[in-house]
Formats: structure tokens, C-alpha cells, sequence
């Protein structure tokens, strides 16, 4: 059975940084659409809101749910790398 692997503090941090910058661009993004009020105006925002939120999941999944894989040493030194 893989094992699960131990986030380190720079992945935690990136991904931390990630979620602001994420938070800060979305309000952003949300404060300069116009509503126009009263009429019916496209939600544009919803979006880049939906496709980077998804892709902060995905971050989130690739620090926190990853597993070791045991293949990996011997892939590289398949590939010529030095490890």
C-alpha cells in the first residue's frame, strides 16, 4: 500500500497564497461587473470564479491526497536523470 505523503511548509505556503491571490482577483472581478440595475446583465465573473476555484481544488488534492509512487526512482533513472 503507497503511503500518503507529508506536505512540506513551501507546498502549504504555496498553496496558501495561492487561495488569497484566488479570494483577492474573484472580489475583484465580482466588484467590476455591472448589474445593471434592472436589467438582466451576463455573470461573466461566474466563470474564471468556477474554472480557477476548480483549479485551487486541484491544488489542494495534489498537497493534501497525494500518495508516494514507488516507480518513481526507477522511472528517472530510466530517463537518464540523476537522483
Amino acid at each position: 500500500m503507497p503511503k500518503k505523503t507529508i506536505p512540506t511548509g513551501k507546498e502549504k505556503s504555496m498553496l496558501a497564497l495561492h487561495a488569497v491571490i484566488f479570494a483577492i482577483i474573484t472580489a475583484l472581478s465580482w466588484m467590476m461587473y455591472d448589474k445593471h440595475t434592472g436589467h438582466w446583465a451576463y455573470p461573466w465573473p461566474a466563470w474564471t470564479t468556477a474554472a480557477w476555484a476548480l483549479a485551487l481544488l486541484g491544488h489542494f488534492c495534489i498537497v493534501y491526497r497525494s500518495y508516494e509512487d514507488k516507480g518513481y526512482d526507477t522511472y528517472r533513472k530510466q530517463q537518464g536523470y540523476n537522483s
